[in-house]
């Protein structure tokens, strides 16, 4: 994230019961644009906020819908007791930021802003990683087609290997694409093979 967001319309789910510390956000998160709702029940994974604000001092597993650590939203935890085991559940659920209580109105745009950043962030890594696995789960193609290049060319690996790279260049797409496509005889490969 480059630039601090703008929260007009987004929707805050704050998992927690009324008391003096919800009001005070409500009203902070009504003044940078939130929609907000207050619940003390498990959160439903069909229909989710923008934003999770969860109350970490008496926040148990289920009242979240994802795994560990793995948030679907961002998640800000509510948190006044320094318990270890409550920092470590705000940790678990996957809160990037801490609204430490009593809820001041300097304390919540930094945390709700930091996050957001860490859990985009953790997105983009997320998606890297699966794309660098694919990658790698393909490079046996990649393989198998330079393989079959040096035979029918014959030519070295590396020519092939540079033959394949080029092609996929010129097609713009990646040479594990290229390499599956032309190992599985795709007229656009003929130029290649």
């Amino acid at each position: 994230m480059s630039k601090t967001p703008n929260f007009t319309g987004w929707k805050a789910v704050i998992l927690a019961e009324e008391d003096g510390n919800v009001e005070r956000l409500r009203r902070q998160l009504s003044l940078l644009g939130f929609a907000s709702s207050v619940q003390w029940l498990p959160l439903s994974g069909g229909d989710l906020p923008d934003l999770v604000i969860v109350d970490a001092d008496r926040g148990w597993d289920e009242l979240l819908p994802w795994p560990t650590q793995r948030p679907a939203r961002p998640v800000v935890a509510l948190l006044g007791s320094e318990a270890p085991g409550r920092i470590a559940w705000a940790i678990g659920c996957g809160a990037g930021a801490i609204i430490p209580k009593p809820v001041t109105s300097a304390s919540v745009y930094p945390a709700l802003v930091l996050a957001v950043s860490g859990h985009e962030q953790r997105q983009e890594e997320e998606a890297r990683i699966a794309h660098l696995e694919e990658r790698l789960r393909l490079r046996p193609v990649v393989f198998a087609a330079i393989e079959r290049l040096k035979a029918s060319k014959s030519i070295d690996e590396e020519a092939a290997y540079a033959l394949l790279r080029d092609h996929a260049m010129r097609q713009r797409m990646p040479i594990e694409r290229l390499a599956a496509l032309f190992l599985g005889g795709a007229d656009v490969m003929r130029e290649v093979g």
